[in-house]
């Protein structure tokens, strides 16, 4: 993963700005619907996606992952959820352009990693998210291409080290689904992708 701190950011806030995107989409009516992460409705997965930027910037702050795991779940969202998200994108993604936070250790829940490391997970999950958000709202379910490419090519890399990875076989699959089956021989590299993060395309 020899991603300079710019291009890392720049991946980040794409995957970010893809997320609202669908966000944006999500009419009244919709906020109770069920997502593919099953424990969560709609508005869990915004808040999930919210409260996670908030929380990583707790850690570049200095808190544990202990702390992470206990605010997990607080609302994060408001009145106005889609300027929450906004706001917690803005937040996180200044929090890792500081000088020499890509160096740095952070605790994060499921082992100690560097910034760059942390925001490279943080960015898999929000692209990740993204579809589960647009197959609950029935919005497109394309992601950027060379997002997933380089989640595809990386991902190993990505979550190496951890407690728990969405790509290791002795994985207790406490945070990460479960894939099921096989994607096919002509699958996409998004349908590979998402099979691998335990999703159905």
């Amino acid at each position: 993963m020899a991603d300079g701190v710019d291009e890392l950011i720049d991946r980040y806030l794409l995957s970010s700005a893809q997320f609202e995107e669908k966000l944006r989409r999500v009419r009244p009516g919709q906020w109770t619907l069920p997502t593919p992460c099953s424990e969560w409705d709609v508005r869990a997965l915004v808040n999930h996606m919210t409260r996670g930027n908030v929380n990583y910037v707790r850690l570049i702050d200095g808190a544990t992952g202990a702390e992470f795991l206990r605010s997990r779940d607080a609302d994060a969202l408001g009145a106005d959820p889609v300027a929450a998200y906004a706001r917690s994108v803005q937040d996180c993604a200044a929090a890792f352009t500081a000088p020499g936070v890509m160096q740095r250790t952070v605790d994060y829940p499921l082992g100690r990693v560097t910034g760059r490391q942390a925001l490279a997970v943080r960015t898999t999950d929000s692209t990740i998210h993204t579809w589960d958000l647009a197959r609950a709202i029935g919005a497109d379910e394309t992601l950027d291409a060379g997002l997933v490419r380089w989640i595809d090519e990386h991902l190993d890399e990505i979550y190496a080290g951890l407690a728990e990875t969405p790509v290791s076989a002795e994985s207790t699959h406490r945070f990460f689904a479960t894939p099921d089956g096989d994607p096919g021989s002509g699958a996409s590299t998004q349908d590979r992708l998402l099979h691998r993060m335990g999703r159905t395309p």
